[in-house]
């Protein structure tokens, strides 16, 4: 043993003089278990997160859901009411203007007497409401020099 290094007893006096103990089965066991439940915790906790944010997920959609199937429902109403034949009635006599035999149709018109306003005219006036437009020269000003161009009046 002592060809390729120090013997048992050699080194374990070397290792109480450097003051590092060494770290038995025990030791190294338990470091590995403690990490192993460490990465599982942090996965359950991460899987526990996901499915809270599945879940607000699933109860949006299921609202919206419920929204389109309500809309749905009342859009198939509103197709059997349109293809009904009170609808048609309905739109001949109001928006067709038809009438039936024996009936008169009376459609309201305007007296034939010109309109008056009641407000009198007012001559419009034109002004500006945004900003005038820079000339290029001013663009350029502000450009090289940072300041506002002089005033050329």
């Amino acid at each position: 043993m002592a060809e390729g290094g120090l013997s048992a007893r050699q080194s374990r006096t070397a290792d109480r003089r450097t003051g590092v103990p060494g770290l038995t089965s025990i030791q190294v066991m338990l470091a590995v278990v403690l990490a192993f439940g460490m990465v599982l915790t942090l996965n359950f906790s991460g899987r526990i997160k996901l499915d809270r944010d599945l879940g607000r997920i699933h109860t949006r959609f299921a609202a919206e859901i419920d929204a389109l199937l309500e809309e749905q429902l009342d859009l198939i109403e509103e197709l059997s009411y349109v293809k009904s034949d009170a609808y048609v009635e309905y739109w001949a006599r109001d928006e067709g203007k038809m009438i039936r035999d024996g009936e008169v149709l009376i459609l309201p018109m305007g007296s034939g007497l010109p309109r008056t306003t009641a407000r009198s005219r007012v001559p419009l006036v034109e002004f500006q409401t945004t900003a005038p437009e820079p000339t290029n020269w001013e663009l350029w000003w502000a450009l090289f020099f940072d300041s506002v161009p002089p005033k050329l009046n």
